[in-house]
């Protein structure tokens, strides 16, 4: 009786999610599987859609630059992310309390927001950053060179996502009972051993959350690049996200259906294999 006062009660819930999220998966998987473009008939064509994109020279390389990128900002902002939130006062203090708001700052911008301030910032006519680089002999202009694009886009994301890490990592840092430091230090044990057999153990669960909205994140990020470099110059900086969306604007939904779902497999089986990582890691350092 109890279980079904459960499930009615979480029936509203289910139904809403349901024709949010159930209903529409179902459609594109269906769009997935047919030849169907604008304005003609649409014809079964099974899984030919899927091998066509897993065929396609783009496609593959925007994986690759998906996967460099992911894997650059999260070596990047989670060390930053934890070496930066040890170095905030553990006592709350006024200036504590405006530290957290300040970094708390870049989160509260929006991401299409945050592209247009970063392309002002990089524009070779008004930017500041031309100017910082020519004064150090650096001729800088990401419009035109494929590898400024590519760690002006890293940058960008690093200066907008590094305060989440921050953030959690001090909540998880304070969470951790004092009296752990002070055996470990009665026991003379050296900084690495304390973070490794202490620390980290218990900042697990925190760095799991950091680590796969990181993930899932990065992998979703589309207004930020769009708006800074557009996946130019050329191809250099299209992303998973940004090929997904030009394949959206054209005219075969079975194709550009079976991309999008394609790419959703691709974060599904990232994060889950990441959150078995991370966790048998906690497990093995207790």
């Amino acid at each position: 009786m109890k279980n079904m006062r459960v499930l009615f009660l979480l029936l509203p819930a289910l139904v809403i999610m349901f024709l949010i999220a159930v209903v529409p998966l179902i459609t594109v998987f269906n769009y997935s599987l047919l030849d169907l473009f604008a304005g003609t008939f649409a014809e079964p064509v099974g899984w030919q859609n899927y091998v066509s994109t897993l065929r396609d020279p783009a496609f593959m390389s925007s994986i690759k630059k998906q996967f460099l990128f992911t894997f650059i900002v999260i070596l990047i902002e989670i060390p930053l992310g934890i070496g930066l939130a040890f170095t905030l006062p553990k006592q709350k203090t006024s200036w504590s309390v405006i530290a957290l708001i300040l970094l708390g700052i870049p989160l509260l911008i929006p991401w299409n927001v945050v592209g247009i301030m970063w392309r002002v910032f990089t524009r070779p006519d008004v930017g500041l950053l031309p100017v910082i680089m020519s004064k150090l002999g650096v001729v800088y202009n990401p419009a035109v060179n494929g590898g400024q694009a590519w760690w002006t886009m890293v940058a960008m994301d690093v200066w907008h996502w590094t305060p989440l890490v921050i953030l959690l990592s001090y909540a998880g840092l304070n969470s951790i009972p004092q009296e752990f430091y002070q055996a470990a230090k009665i026991d003379a044990a050296s900084i690495w051993s304390t973070f490794r057999y202490i620390t980290l153990p218990k900042l697990k669960y925190v760095l799991v959350i950091g680590l796969l909205l990181r993930v899932m994140d990065s992998f979703k990020m589309y207004d930020e690049t769009f708006l800074l470099t557009a996946g130019g110059p050329g191809n250099a900086t299209e992303l998973l996200s940004i090929y997904t969306a030009k394949a959206a604007r054209g005219s075969n939904y079975g194709f550009s259906s079976a991309v999008s779902l394609v790419y959703l497999f691709i974060v599904i089986v990232l994060c889950f294999i990441l959150y078995k990582t991370v966790m048998s890691i906690g497990e093995a350092s207790k």
